[in-house]
């Protein structure tokens, strides 16, 4: 059933004058997140706006998680809150948002937005929609908002609402149920009469969902006729990427105000002469880069990190990796060890020098084959390499010995390590535990192989030079831990490989569905060897989520199972 079109109680903009705070908080730093928000309503009420918005959870951080049950902390979130009455006047107030225990009779917190104003609080509405999928865990540290009802401020009905609130009705949100179970939040807001609806967000980065946001958005603006200001939240969380891009839309659902996407931003709309609609161009190996960058900068940053230091192969996942943290922290805080064996070809040495100097990276070469062939007269391990000395045991091997080098280097500086596999290899196992997986941060761990080279050559584009060596791009990949090794001598080809692993990973086919697209022997193997490294992935550093679905917390498979693949005779 379609809504009605609720256009009777106003058909122009609302004057107002608001200002949308795009913030990077950190996760806990209630005295650090207030200042932020502190020093953005001083620059708003100097410029004039009469409205201060600042994103999701903007005091405490999201996600708090389990932070939430550390007793005292969301009763800090509250006062912290209330520290910033001072700055509200009669004319100017703030919307700020935050975990709260405001209206709480269970004792579980609400995740909330407080409407500041005459210094003092005004009102406070709470998040009615609880997301419980994917990297959301919602429904576990929140207790839903009931009754929902605009907000009263300078003669005008905010529509105020928070994130997942906008997206009811969305196939992966399990709120199109009918409205008897639930009913959509926006509309509630709607039929009751508002001037203008106001979006409290922390949604996380993923290609193409900014795209999709806006195209929720304007549905709203469709049915309701109702101008829309979105507020959402910058700034690396762990694994996740908050990536910004708030907007306004007019009453016809144009872009009207746009933010930096990638960067704190204040930005003020006055909806008394709004701009012309403004159109927007995105890149996706732009968005990915950006995504990289600053998801591994904050996870350094807000962890304590200055270095980072990483083995550097004359590969294309080493390479791309290094570019992704020279651009996060600079090249002179990138440390980058090359420790070439038996089995190293002289040009994959030369590339790593090549890319270390275009770079500006700190390098230190270390060959490992002295230690490998003192490995190898050992009595522990003589015996099983003698067997077969080019086998996977001598491979892993000095995978790590590579690993304890780098190990040694980050203990000895407290540089944080850098994993440098990709999702391709991560998902089928082609990755050593206590090896090429030893790490602080896995830079590249939702990362397909073919996205490798294409960042790649855009970081080349972009650069407008050979920042990556283009020999390392054209030659063929290879661990080089044995004699003439190449990837593909163990892994189907990459686009294959790639296009099974996006199907089975972030669309959730079966592995029938996809053996009608693809070799079935190959999706056998597959999924065979996606399924029996799932151990492996549950040891795997930290990375930034990029896609629908990142292994961490959005996909939680079991690690001893059978899994089910649609195969007759599986």
């Amino acid at each position: 059933m379609t809504a009605p079109k609720t256009d009777s109680v106003i058909k122009t903009d609302p004057d107002m004058k608001i200002a949308i705070a795009q913030l990077n908080p950190i996760i806990g730093d209630l005295r650090g997140n207030t200042e932020k928000i502190r020093q953005a309503a001083i620059n708003a009420r100097e410029q004039g706006a009469e409205l201060l918005v600042t994103p999701e959870l903007s005091i405490s951080g999201y996600p708090p998680k389990d932070l939430l049950h550390r007793n005292g902390f969301v009763e800090a979130c509250d006062a912290a809150v209330l520290e910033l009455t001072d700055l509200t006047t009669e004319t100017f107030g703030i919307l700020i948002g935050h975990p709260s225990l405001w209206d709480s009779a269970s004792g579980k917190p609400f995740n909330s937005a407080t409407l500041l104003g005459d210094g003092k609080r005004l009102a406070t509405i709470h998040k009615a929609l609880l997301p419980n999928y994917d990297v959301f865990d919602e429904e576990r540290y929140f207790d839903p908002g009931k009754d929902q009802s605009p907000v009263e401020f300078l003669g005008k009905r905010l529509g105020i609402h928070i994130c997942e609130d906008a997206w009811f009705g969305e196939p992966e949100t399990f709120y199109h149920l009918p409205p008897i179970v639930r009913k959509d939040p926006v509309l509630n807001l709607a039929e009751q009469g508002v001037d203008i609806f106001i979006n409290l967000s922390a949604s996380p980065f993923e290609a193409g969902k900014f795209a999709r946001r806006q195209e929720i958005v304007k549905r709203h603006v469709s049915t309701h006729r109702r101008p829309v200001v979105f507020a959402n939240q910058i700034g690396g969380n762990d694994d996740l990427v908050f990536d910004g891009n708030s907007f306004v839309l007019n009453t016809d659902g144009e872009v009207v105000q746009s933010l930096a996407a990638f960067e704190e931003d204040m930005q003020i709309v006055d909806f008394n002469n709004l701009p012309s609609p403004i159109m927007q161009e995105f890149n996706r190996e732009q968005e990915l880069l950006d995504a990289l960058v600053l998801g591994l900068g904050d996870y350094m940053r807000k962890c304590g990190f200055t270095d980072c230091v990483l083995g550097l192969s004359g590969g294309i996942d080493s390479a791309l990796a290094a570019a992704i943290a020279a651009r996060a922290v600079g090249g002179e805080r990138v440390h980058a060890i090359l420790m070439p064996s038996r089995h190293s070809t002289d040009h994959s040495i030369d590339d790593s020098l090549k890319l270390a100097e275009a770079l500006g990276l700190d390098t230190e070469t270390i060959p490992i084959d002295e230690v490998h062939r003192a490995y190898e007269g050992l009595p522990v391990v003589g015996e099983d390499l003698a067997i077969n000395p080019s086998g996977l045991p001598d491979q892993n091997l000095q995978a790590r010995i590579r690993g304890a080098i780098v190990m040694t280097r980050s203990n000895t500086h407290g540089w944080i390590p850098l994993a440098t596999g990709n999702k391709s290899e991560l998902s089928v196992g082609y990755c050593t535990l206590y090896g090429d997986m030893c790490g602080g941060f896995a830079a590249l761990c939702d990362l397909y192989k073919q996205d490798v080279y294409e960042l790649s050559r855009h970081i080349n584009m972009i650069e407008g030079r050979e920042v990556i060596p283009k020999n390392i791009i054209d030659k063929a990949p290879s661990a080089e831990l044995a004699p003439n090794q190449f990837d593909q001598d163990s892994l189907p080809p990459y686009p294959i490989l790639d296009a099974i692993l996006k199907g089975l990973i972030d669309e959730q086919a079966s592995p029938a569905e996809l053996a009608k697209e693809f070799p079935e022997e190959t999706v056998r193997w597959v999924v065979r060897q996606l399924d029996r490294n799932e151990f492996k992935r549950w040891q795997i550093p930290p990375g930034t989520k990029l896609s629908t679905k990142a292994f961490g917390t959005g996909r939680r498979m079991p690690m001893a199972s059978r899994s089910y693949t649609g195969f007759e005779d599986l």
